[in-house]
């Protein structure tokens, strides 16, 4: 199976390396990384880069194409070489995954019209401009589709994927060998459960 993973200047690290984690360690699996040019894509702080060894042109058919998020998506939304490929892999992908606001330039390829997607909590209200169905679940699995709310709902989405890809016993297997068994020290990871001070703050915050 291969996965093939978007990159693009100003990308979020754990919207792409959280999946990597996760579906790179499913039996017979090939992750590659694909950008517009090879070489060193930095991400959105500007503090790491992520080698991209292929370009679309390169991955014709891949089976899971996975778009993460990041300010930098803004720029690829009015990316035609990009969007083109995305609706062409798009026809011949087992899956076609998005994480936080990657889901937007899958909408903006036109493949998400009349499917039930989610994204990044700041931007949820505006899927629905480009003919998805907002939902506010973490994970959503719509046809072949499945898309991921913000950044670290990521791996949520790639051991779902797993599970529908390899069955639960590896998936959880995967689960186990990364430990993934949260305990955040707050409870302000989502809208429902943060303080209002704190939300403020964060809208604050993505605004600059």
């Amino acid at each position: 199976m291969q996965v093939a993973i978007v990159l693009y200047p100003g990308f979020t690290s754990l919207d792409v390396l959280g999946p990597y984690e996760v579906l790179g360690r499913l039996p017979d699996t090939e992750v590659v990384f694909v950008a517009e040019k090879p070489g060193l894509v930095v991400n959105d702080l500007k503090s790491l880069s992520i080698e991209a060894v292929a370009t679309p042109a390169d991955v014709t058919t891949p089976d899971v194409v996975l778009v993460g998020g990041g300010p930098g998506q803004v720029e690829q939304m009015s990316n035609d070489a990009l969007l083109d490929w995305l609706r062409t892999a798009d026809r011949t992908s087992r899956w076609t995954t998005a994480v936080c606001t990657g889901t937007f330039l899958l909408a903006a390829a036109g493949v998400l019209e009349g499917r039930r997607a989610t994204t990044h909590w700041a931007g949820l209200d505006q899927l629905a401009g480009f003919g998805a169905i907002p939902s506010k679940q973490r994970v959503v699995v719509d046809g072949h589709y499945a898309t991921a709310a913000g950044v670290s709902a990521g791996i949520d989405m790639a051991l779902t994927l797993g599970g529908l890809i390899a069955g639960d016993d590896v998936a959880q297997t995967v689960q186990l060998i990364i430990e993934y068994a949260p305990e955040p020290p707050y409870a302000a990871g989502s809208l429902d459960s943060a303080p209002a001070d704190v939300v403020e703050r964060a809208r604050r915050v993505l605004a600059s």
